[in-house]
């Protein structure tokens, strides 16, 4: 069974998910803008959901296709309605991915997943 962890650089725009110590992907990512900057810190998943505030047939929440919400409550790795915001500083403090990348994600890692925000 993988023992996935992720790590995330501030400075450089990234999530990299490990099994282990063996990097198996790395996505790009938007981080918080100056004011409402990402936290640093070791983190967990604590949940996983679809389609976060929107509704059927409807348009997509700010939230994209997937909430990963972490242990540090209100903040998350979510998708986007926004695409391109990837790459930038613009995000109240969450980790925005693009939808398929935050959906690949959410299908690797369970529940539990350790989370290492850093700024390197």
């Amino acid at each position: 069974m993988p023992a996935y962890n992720i790590r995330i650089s501030i400075a450089n725009l990234r999530l990299d998910l490990f099994d282990g110590p063996q990097l198996v992907r790395s996505f790009p990512v938007a981080l918080g803008k100056i004011a409402t900057s990402t936290p640093h810190g070791d983190f967990t998943i604590v949940n996983k959901v679809p389609y976060p505030d929107s509704y059927p047939g409807g348009p997509l929440s700010v939230f994209g296709t997937y909430w990963l919400g972490l242990s540090k409550p209100h903040y998350g790795i979510h998708g986007t309605n926004n695409p391109s915001s990837i790459g930038k500083y613009v995000s109240h403090g969450c980790i925005r991915m693009f939808n398929q990348d935050v959906n690949t994600l959410a299908s690797l890692v369970p529940i539990g997943t350790p989370v290492r925000i850093r700024a390197q």
